[in-house]
């Protein structure tokens, strides 16, 4: 064999292989010419990076775009090995097209289970509980801090109210401050609102805050308020998660030490004692500066009014 047949086969290969990967159309009949002075070309030009520096016998200087002088063979050896080299492209271009169809079919078919498995895990997923409902805080390892939340549930709001013109007109009263913390802008309106009473209104204001910046550095500071706005409203069930859960987050956060307090008294609404009792208990082994400082009038209050063993 000579080395431009050992040439010739290689770069043939090589451009079979080429072909198959773009997945090029097969021609039609009558470009069958073009087709063969194109794949002439590019043999030639794969001979030169296989043997470089080969004599003009082999090799032509460049590829123009005119058509080479083909080699002196016969016409009836040429066509037939041209045209076999044809078939067999148009054959791997057919297998090629008939598996990226079958690929199609198999991942159109692998999407549509995912769907159903989606649809099943759904419709068999439990219904949240009502405390889950009013963002109940997850229950920890602590025995003590995890069982004052066993008692709280939220109980079921009543029918709402149209509030008066004058309690509307009084809420727009309230300015919401206009900074350029956006976050500790929601934290203050609801604090406005709280402390002038409109509490309702101040734990829808809080709730967005504490849902919409939970990791803002005023967020200990909303969850304690909000827990405060429910108490102070009389719906203790409703304050309780919410001053479990910002002790539980980070109980070294700034109003930790307050929610694990007013969780006590929380407790105490509800005729808890024994919750109320191990609240209290924790309160002071966890935050004695709390205890002997800052909140110590609240913290022997509530001692006060419950009798623990």
């Amino acid at each position: 064999m000579t080395s431009t047949r050992i040439a010739r086969g290689f770069g043939l290969g090589a451009l079979a292989a080429a072909l198959m990967a773009t997945s090029m159309p097969a021609a039609a009949q009558d470009d069958s010419q073009a087709r063969i002075r194109k794949l002439e070309a590019e043999v030639r030009a794969l001979q030169r990076k296989v043997f470089p520096g080969g004599d003009g016998r082999y090799f032509e200087p460049e590829i123009s775009g005119q058509p080479a002088a083909r080699p002196s063979v016969s016409t009836t050896t040429s066509t037939t090995a041209v045209t076999d080299i044809l078939a067999r492209l148009d054959a791997l271009e057919t297998q090629l097209q008939r598996l990226t169809a079958q690929y199609e079919v198999g991942g159109n078919a692998m999407r549509l289970l995912e769907e159903r498995i989606e649809a099943l895990e759904a419709a068999n997923a439990p219904a949240p509980s009502p405390a889950a409902t009013t963002t109940a805080p997850a229950s920890t390892s602590s025995t003590s801090a995890a069982q004052p939340a066993a008692t709280p549930t939220p109980t079921p709001s009543p029918a709402a109210t149209q509030p008066s013109a004058e309690r509307v007109a009084a809420v727009q009263a309230i300015a919401k401050p206009q900074t350029d913390d956006a976050a500790d802008d929601e934290y203050s309106y609801g604090f406005r609102l709280w402390d002038a009473g409109f509490f309702p209104e101040a734990q829808q204001q809080l709730t967005l805050f504490v849902e919409r910046y939970p990791s803002h550095w005023r967020a200990t500071y909303g969850r304690n308020l909000l827990g405060r706005a429910y108490l102070d409203d009389g719906k203790p069930n409703d304050a309780a998660p919410w001053f479990l859960r910002n002790y539980q987050a980070d109980k070294n956060a700034p109003r930790a030490g307050d929610s694990l307090l007013y969780l006590a008294e929380a407790m105490i609404a509800l005729d808890d004692t024994k919750r109320a009792c191990i609240a209290l208990a924790e309160f002071g082994e966890t935050y004695p500066a709390l205890a002997a400082g800052r909140l110590q009038s609240q913290y022997e209050r509530n001692l006060g009014r419950v009798t623990c063993s």
